[in-house]
C-alpha cells in the first residue's frame, strides 16, 4: 500500500486507516500497515492461540493471521465478500489482522486524538490508545502492540537481555523519557533502573516532555535536568518526531542526545529519524540494545 504520508518529517501529523470489526469503527496508524489484501485462504496452526486463525504465504513470506473479531469479543461465524486482511509491520513482526471492512484513510494531527480516560483504559489495560471523532462517528485507534503481546508475550520488551549485563554501577545522569503507554513506561523505568540508571523522568507524550524541557531552559537548568532524551514515535498531542524536530531546531537544546525507541523502526521511519537528527533509533523489544546505546551516549563507566 502506498500513501503520501508525511513527506515532511516532524509535522505532528499521521494518517489513520479506518476499518470495521463487528460493525464498529477502528483505526491503525498507516505507518504500521504494509498492505491490504482481500481475504486469503488461511492454513490453521494446530494448538495455537484461539485468536490466531492460522497463516498464509504471499510471495514466499509466512504471515500469521490474527482474528480481530475474537480479540475484540465479536462473533463472526461467516466470512463476507468485504472481509479483508490488514498486513502490518511493527516490532520487527509481519502480522495479518482479519477485519470486516476497510473504509479509507484520514490524515489528522496528533493533537486531534483524545487519550482514553481511566474508565476505558484502567491501569493501561485497555486496547485503545486514542479516539478520533469524525462527524457523529468515533474511531478507536487500537493498541496493536498490546494485542500481539497478550497473544505472544515473547514479543514484549526483552528484559531477560539485561541479565547479560551483570552487576553495574549506579548512574544519576538525568534521562527524560517520552512514552504514552503506562505499561511500557513502567517496564522501561524498571529496565533502565536494573541497568543502573536511577535518575529518570517519564512523561506521557511529546508535549509534556517539551514543556518540561522549556521550563528547564527558562530556569537555566536543561544541562542539569536532561542529559539524554528517549522518545516513542506514536503519542497523542505531540508525537516523537515533532519533539525531536523542536529540540534540534533550538540552538540551546540541539546538542541533547536523542534516542527514538519505538515499535515503528522500519526503513522509512529510520530515514525520517535520521533527517530529524536522532542520534540512534531502536526497535522497542530490544531493551538490551537501548541500554548499550545509552551507555555510549552518556559515557557510562568512563
Amino acid at each position: 500500500m502506498e500513501t503520501n504520508i508525511l513527506l515532511e518529517s516532524g509535522t505532528n501529523e499521521l494518517e489513520v486507516l479506518e476499518f470495521v470489526v463487528g460493525g464498529n469503527h477502528y483505526g491503525i496508524n498507516v505507518a504500521k500497515v504494509k498492505e491490504i489484501l482481500t481475504m486469503q485462504p488461511i492454513t490453521p496452526i494446530p494448538n495455537s492461540h484461539p485468536c490466531i486463525e492460522g497463516m498464509f504465504m504471499p510471495r514466499g513470506d509466512i504471515i500469521t493471521v490474527m482474528d480481530l473479531f475474537s480479540i475484540l469479543g465479536f462473533d463472526h461465524d461467516m466470512e463476507s465478500d468485504s472481509d479483508m486482511l490488514i498486513i502490518t509491520n511493527f516490532n520487527n513482526l509481519h502480522i495479518g489482522f482479519h477485519v470486516e471492512q476497510v473504509l479509507g484513510i484520514h490524515r489528522i494531527s496528533w493533537n486531534e486524538i483524545v487519550k482514553p480516560d481511566v474508565t476505558i483504559n484502567a491501569n493501561g489495560s485497555g486496547m485503545s490508545t486514542g479516539i478520533i471523532k469524525k462527524g457523529n462517528k468515533l474511531i478507536l485507534i487500537l493498541d496493536f502492540e498490546r494485542i500481539v503481546e497478550e497473544i505472544c508475550p515473547e514479543t514484549s520488551l526483552k528484559v531477560s537481555e539485561l541479565e547479560e549485563l551483570g552487576e553495574r554501577e549506579r548512574s544519576d545522569v538525568p534521562i527524560l523519557v517520552a512514552e504514552d503507554s503506562p505499561m511500557l513506561s513502567t517496564m522501561i523505568r524498571d529496565s533502565l533502573e536494573i541497568a543502573g540508571y536511577t535518575n529518570l523522568t517519564i512523561k506521557a507524550n511529546g508535549q509534556e516532555a517539551w514543556d518540561m524541557i522549556c521550563t528547564l531552559k527558562k530556569n537555566n537548568g536543561v544541562q542539569y535536568g536532561v542529559k539524554l532524551l528517549i522518545t516513542d514515535i506514536e503519542m497523542p498531542v505531540m508525537d516523537g518526531h515533532r519533539l525531536v524536530r523542536l529540540v534540534r531546531e533550538d540552538d540551546e537544546l540541539k546538542n541533547i542526545p536523542i534516542i527514538i525507541f519505538s515499535s515503528l523502526i522500519n526503513d522509512d521511519m529510520k530515514r525520517k529519524g535520521e533527517l530529524l537528527g536522532a542520534n540512534a533509533q531502536v526497535s522497542k523489544p530490544e531493551i538490551g540494545d537501548l541500554v548499550h546505546i545509552i551507555d555510549g551516549l552518556v559515557g557510562y563507566g568512563q
